[in-house]
């Protein structure tokens, strides 16, 4: 059997996945010992007890200052403010790209506009944000919504437009009203992309995110990584590295498992990623 068709077991498909993350650990502990071994007191790559030390530092003690638990601080404004971005984006998704897919006059209108904005580099435009909005918060969300939601809204135009034809001619010769198509057929047959659309927008928002906190913020996992980098503080960097890519990686996780619960027929095809 060729090595193509050859299908795997839950077990052996699990360790072959963990290989690359342990191969990365170990050769991340060996140049951190080399390192430390020429000079004991080298920040650039500490140790992981002296990573775990400063997590558990971070999460789990009281800051002296303030008496917070900074990571969960931190954690929990960036996903409010990352939440409601993209919540914003998928709205304007669901409804300009409905609208776009579905009505040829919206389309000719609106396509063309959506099309520009969407090559505007969102962080080129930060500045002005901060002018229009101020430093506070929505200034952060009005970001992430400008750098997904024109990408969202085109995705979801396109998938409307794949919408097999006879399905809608269908639904017009069963006396279907242009409402009712929308909420009936457009609709369900949308959502799974939507999801996608929803995770691919996710990996730009968690870069205007973490560059917006690190420009103007008092909070955030952002804000956090640029304020002890000016100490040299790897050991509190790396980490939150780390935690970000394992939030956005349960994240991601999460919404496919929603979109194969929710929308089985549509990974009928074959194994989602």
């Amino acid at each position: 059997m060729r090595i193509i068709n050859r299908t795997l077991s839950r077990p052996t498909a699990i360790l072959l996945g963990a290989i690359p993350f342990a191969l990365l650990i170990g050769i991340y502990a060996i140049a951190s010992h080399l390192r430390r071994a020429d000079n004991p007191a080298d920040k650039l790559l500490p140790s992981l007890g002296r990573m775990a030390d400063a997590m558990w530092r971070m999460g789990f003690e009281a800051d002296k200052r303030s008496g917070d638990y900074l990571l969960w601080i931190d954690t929990s404004d960036s996903l409010s403010r990352l939440a409601v971005g993209i919540a914003i984006s998928t709205l304007l998704a669901i409804c300009l790209g409905i609208s776009i897919g579905f009505i040829p006059h919206i389309r000719r209108g609106f396509a063309p506009f959506v099309a520009t904005i969407s090559l505007i580099p969102p962080i080129t435009i930060l500045p002005i944000l901060f002018i229009i909005f101020g430093l506070g918060e929505t200034s952060k969300v009005m970001l992430i919504t400008l750098g997904t939601a024109p990408v969202m809204i085109r995705s979801v135009a396109q998938a409307v437009m794949d919408i097999p034809r006879e399905l809608i001619i269908k639904a017009e010769t069963l006396g279907a009203s242009t409402w009712q198509m929308i909420t009936r057929l457009v609709l369900p047959q949308i959502l799974p992309k939507l999801i996608t659309a929803i995770r691919l927008g996710l990996v730009p928002a968690w870069i205007f995110l973490i560059s917006a906190e690190a420009i103007a913020s008092t909070s955030g996992l952002g804000y956090r990584i640029f304020l002890v980098r000016r100490y040299l503080a790897m050991d509190v960097i790396l980490p939150y590295v780390i935690w970000i890519t394992l939030l956005a990686f349960v994240i991601d996780r999460l919404l496919l498992k929603t979109s194969l619960k929710a929308f089985p027929w549509n990974h009928l095809a074959g194994e989602s990623l």
